[in-house]
Parts: structure tokens; sequence; C-alpha cells
């Protein structure tokens, strides 16, 4: 049958999808939902997804959502080896160490930012929330102190999940490259990549338009 996506572009876990489809030679349908139009809380969607939240995927008689899930599923259903998500349970540990750093830690210091700015419609961002996104930087820099990537010395789903939001939060809060050299170095080096330009780029950039547009930064 193929794999469907439902998407909408601005949103980070649905980028991470997007270029996991990419790298993993994965096909896709990608069917965007328009969420002010309420198209994500229509009852067929919310069969699809209680939380009524995008990503959402379909392939064959298995629907998924939450981004992490998703490019698990895909890198061990579709990857031609097991570099993107090892199978090994060490190796394989630290990539889930760090997807859930980036669903637990590093995506709400964003979604505290745009939901405000988005949804309840906020003027300004609180200091204490850019304070956070910079202690998010740190972590960030600590990390990529001990690996080349996020989660390894070779790039995994991590890194896809984790650079999704990077691209984001890097417009409302500049990486410092004297401050954060290896994240820094981290970011331009992965924003450099075919599927980062393909599937990350123009979502990523749209979002930090919209929020530059309410906000004064």
């Amino acid at each position: 049958m193929g794999v469907k996506l439902y998407t909408l572009d601005m949103s980070p876990p649905v980028r991470a999808c997007m270029m996991a489809c990419e790298v993993l030679n994965v096909p896709f349908e990608k069917i965007e939902v328009n969420l002010q139009a309420g198209e994500h809380l229509t009852p067929e969607f919310l069969k699809k997804n209680p939380l009524h939240t995008v990503p959402v995927m379909e392939d064959g008689d298995i629907t998924l959502h939450d981004s992490h899930a998703i490019m698990a599923f895909l890198a061990d259903t579709y990857g031609k080896d097991d570099s993107w998500y090892p199978k090994d349970v060490k190796k394989r540990a630290y990539v889930n160490q760090k997807l859930f750093f980036d669903t637990g830690v590093i995506f709400p210091r964003l979604r505290n930012i745009t939901y405000n700015v988005v949804l309840k419609g906020k003027t300004t961002i609180e200091p204490e929330l850019l304070q956070a996104v910079a202690e998010g930087y740190e972590f960030m820099e600590a990390f990529l102190s001990r690996t080349k990537y996020i989660a390894a010395d070779h790039v995994t789903i991590a890194d896809l999940g984790i650079l999704s939001v990077m691209t984001s939060l890097e417009q409302i809060l500049p990486v410092d490259a004297t401050k954060y050299p290896k994240t820094s170095a981290w970011l331009e080096n992965l924003k450099a990549t075919s599927y980062c330009k393909k599937w990350n780029e123009e979502g990523a950039n749209a979002l930090g338009a919209f929020i530059r547009s309410k906000v004064n930064l």
C-alpha cells in the first residue's frame, strides 16, 4: 500500500520523519493537515491519532503517531543496514537516550515558545524561556564533546529529530559558535545535507519567519 505521512511543514517532528523517509529510501505520500481549519480534530483524524497531532504515519495495517516511534519503525523496517538505528542494544540505548532528550528536553523548549506565539497570540518571549533554550545548547555541547554526532560517531535518527528542532530554535536564539563550537559545527554540517535542504529547510524557515513576524527578537 505504501507509506502515508500526515504532515505540516512547520512542525519539527514532521520534518524529522520526512528526512527519515529520505535517508531510508522510503517513498511516501505526503498528506498535509490544515490545523487552522481543524482537520486534525475531525473524527476521521482522531481515529488515527487521539492526540490530534502530526505527524501520523500509515503503513499497511499499522498507524503510528509520535515522530520518534515513526522513525524507529521506519529504520527497523526499511533500513538497509542498522547504522541509523543500531540493533546492538548498547548502541541503540544511546540513540534512545538522545531521542528521549529530544522529546523531553530540547523540543519542549521550542514548543513552550511557539505554542505561546502561534496559538496564544503572545508578542513577547519571556526571558526565562530563552534562558532555557540556552541551557539546551549547553546540553548539546556536552553531548557533542563526547561523540561526533549526537548519539554516536555517525549520524542516527536521533540527529534527525534534534536537527529539526535546532534549525527552528536557532532562528529564535542564534547558536553562538564561540560558546557552542561543537554544536554550531554539528548544526552547519547537517544543514548542508541534501535531506535537510529538501525536507527541513523550507519548513524551519517558514516557522522562523512566522515567529519573527509576531515577536521582536
